[in-house]
Formats: C-alpha cells, structure tokens, sequence
C-alpha cells in the first residue's frame, strides 16, 4: 500500500469511544514491549506516528489511526508485564475482549511476538479469542535482527511447535532493517479480501 496519509485519531476505553465504522479495521496486539509501535510506524513509513517507548505497558488504551482514509489500524494495549497499577492492567483483558467480540469492522488481528521469547499462556489465550471471535490473525515476530539466521530459524520453529501451529504461519519482522514489511502489508490485504471489507 501507498501511504499517502496517516494520523491518529482518538483513543478510547469502551465500544461507546470507538469512531464510526467507515473503514474496515486491523488491530495490533501482543505482550508489552515486543515492539508493537516500530511495527506500525514502519508500516506507515512514519518515525513518530505511534509513540515507542522502552518503558513496558505504555499504551493503556485502544488508539485508532486513520491511514489514507481507507483503513483503520487499531493498537491495543500491550499486555503481560508491565509497569502500570493491577487495577488498570485488570481491565485491559475485558476491554480487549469487548473489542475483539463487538466491533463488526474489524477484519482482522496482528499478534506481534517478540522472537527472542518463548509464548506463554496469555499468547496462546489471544489465539484462541481469535478463533472464538472468528477474526483472522496475522502471526508476526518482532526483532529478528538480533538472531542470526540459524537462530532465528531455531527460535520460529520452537515458537511454532510451542503454539501448535505451522512455522510457515509466521512472518519474521525487523523495524530496524524493514525486513517482513512487504509480507505484514501482503497478509493485511489478504484478510481485508477475505473478510469482504
């Protein structure tokens, strides 16, 4: 995809928040700190449109950004460790969910894993949302410049055998060499055909 305009729009809480549903809609999700905002800004070719930051459970809400008035990306917030009080990081789940279950648009989710760690119980829980809610997932691991080749290789094949899926259903993804960019924007056309949005 061409970016000719990216921008965020607003950040919200609760199905009441969201913006009107003009575009179809993909969400990003994953563990705190796996890089979920170097993802979407490398997508857009934008530095700063979605704030990085080193500190864990920065994003604490869901935050829209209009891309060239045709589509939505969706950033949810991260979840796992965090530096946030229990009770914020105790409604994170449930809104999550809500929005996952509710919101008609959206056509599909990218799991962002970071490649270094083995899943854990919370990743293999937001697949199964996915499954439950009938969303299409993008599988995606982040920071595969840090491995070498046969690392990499190594670690895709442990995570894939740990998820019980295919090691062909993850993209290998670095914001710092833009590795796996074309394949995300490729997998994000896919399900935008094949949820008929």
């Amino acid at each position: 995809m061409i970016i000719k305009t990216a921008e965020f729009v607003k950040s919200c809480v609760k199905p009441a928040h969201y913006p009107e549903s003009d575009f179809p809609e993909v969400a990003f999700a994953g563990r705190s700190n796996v890089g979920k905002s170097s993802l979407i800004n490398t997508l857009v070719n934008r530095k700063r449109l979605v704030k990085t930051s080193s500190t864990p459970g920065r994003t604490q809400l869901i935050n829209y950004f209009n891309i060239n008035d045709e589509l939505y990306m969706v950033d949810l917030p991260g979840y796992g460790y965090a530096k946030v009080p229990k009770s914020v990081k105790k409604e994170w789940g449930p809104m999550i969910e809500t929005y996952l279950s509710s919101r008609k648009t959206l056509a599909g989710v990218v799991l962002i894993m970071d490649i270094r760690r083995t899943p854990k119980i919370e990743e293999q829980n937001f697949i199964d949302w996915l499954n439950e809610f009938q969303k299409y997932g993008i599988l995606v691991l982040t920071k595969v410049d840090k491995l070498s080749k046969a690392k990499q290789n190594k670690q895709r094949a442990l995570i894939a055998d740990t998820l019980d899926l295919d090691e062909d259903a993850f993209i290998l993804f670095s914001a710092k060499t833009r590795k796996g960019k074309e394949a995300v924007w490729e997998a994000i056309g896919e399900v935008l055909v094949r949820s008929g949005q």
